[in-house]
């Protein structure tokens, strides 16, 4: 086992997803969890020798048992390379019961992970008695269910396919004092809608990759913290970004700066101008506690959504009135201008053409590669 001994060593989130309460649409296909095998594929930022993995049931209401939890480096499709592949262990043991609302971390285990690497995470489980599964419906990556124990398969040909990931919520690697993590919490413009499944080119893997060939920032991990449909203060999918920070930011291992970008599901699902001194005041609330924890939180502003339902002359207002508190208020550290990157510079209400997915409100992929070519990356160097 590896133990964090050395004072210069601590943990530091490489990947991460945001759990919620999976919606009956996004339940796992047949066969199913229950006495089945799950692989999924993961896109970590920053390498290290050493790795734990993190697992929730924080929205079940009934145990996951996990009868064997495997690690290895992921190829192509559902095939991992063998040579490197690796059983986890719980307190010594490889089965592990994950009691409703909480979470466990493995045991550390050496793996000599690249950089920016897929990593797949296998797991045979055991009778899985409820529907009320712990997962992130917005993956944009391809996970594999077949049946029975197939935990040390070299590829699963035969699986089930699903955009969706269940249970993993996180991978730390143990990692020198330079490391940090980045947390971007957002909304589905954070979690990719618009983006290529099994791409990898949201704006936070973009970023992630900038960052990679930066020489002062190599070490910098970005964890997205994003849900689709998300709301600030109220409405939406998922917990509110209020309800969720202490443990989709405070809690994440080595954090040490936060981009917020959301409030646009605030703005869509409610017609009282109220919304935007919600937000504000909401925010405030949120660079206050990054504070607290030494983090540097960076605002970004509201990117425009003329011609998608949400907006209305209202809607656009409440819009601006945020983003000018963004700009102007300094209560962030630094202001991430997304608005003025992406808009339409005749309209200022729309998206650039080459920016929108189509429906006016979610980024292209250009769009993505261009909001994270738009942030500075001397915000992030230690």
């Amino acid at each position: 086992m590896v133990v964090a001994s050395d004072k210069d060593e601590y943990w530091v989130g490489t990947w991460g997803a945001s759990p919620q309460l999976t919606e009956t649409r996004n339940l796992p296909p047949e066969p199913g969890l229950s006495n089945n095998t799950l692989r999924q594929v993961i896109h970590v930022t920053i390498g290290g020798k050493h790795l734990r993995a993190r697992f929730s049931n924080v929205y079940g209401t009934n145990p996951v048992i996990m009868n064997s939890v495997h690690v290895a480096l992921s190829t192509t499709g559902s095939a991992i390379n063998p040579a490197n592949d690796k059983a986890l262990t719980f307190h010594g043991e490889p089965a592990v019961d994950i009691p409703p609302g909480e979470l466990v971390l493995s045991d550390p285990f050496d793996s000599d992970l690249p950089p920016l690497t897929n990593l797949a995470v296998t797991i045979y489980f055991g009778t899985i008695s409820s529907n009320t599964i712990t997962g992130h419906p917005g993956s944009r990556t391809t996970s594999y269910i077949q049946a029975g124990n197939v935990v040390t398969a070299a590829s699963m040909p035969t699986a089930a396919t699903t955009a969706h990931w269940y249970i993993i919520t996180g991978i730390d690697v143990l990692a020198d004092g330079s490391s940090h993590a980045l947390i971007t919490l957002g909304d589905s413009i954070t979690d990719g809608r618009g983006s290529t499944t099994d791409g990898n080119n949201r704006w936070p893997d973009n970023l992630a990759r900038r960052l990679n060939t930066n020489a002062l920032t190599t070490a910098v991990a970005v964890l997205n913290q994003g849900i689709g449909g998300n709301a600030v203060v109220a409405g939406g999918l998922g917990p509110t970004a209020l309800a969720r920070f202490d443990r989709d930011v405070l809690g994440q291992s080595g954090a040490r700066w936060l981009i917020v970008f959301e409030g646009v599901n605030d703005i869509g699902g409610n017609s009282s101008q109220a919304v935007a001194t919600n937000l504000i005041n909401a925010f405030g609330q949120l660079i206050d506690k990054a504070h607290t924890r030494n983090m540097l939180a960076y605002g970004a502003t509201i990117t425009p959504f003329g011609g998608n339902s949400y907006f209305t002359t209202g809607h656009e207002t409440s819009r601006q009135m945020v983003n000018n508190w963004i700009r102007t208020s300094g209560r962030f550290d630094a202001v991430i201008d997304f608005d003025a990157v992406v808009r339409n510079p005749v309209t200022l209400t729309n998206l650039l053409s080459a920016y929108d997915s189509g429906d006016h409100l979610h980024l292209s992929v250009t769009g993505y590669q261009k909001m994270a070519d738009a942030i500075p990356l001397e915000l992030f160097v230690p």
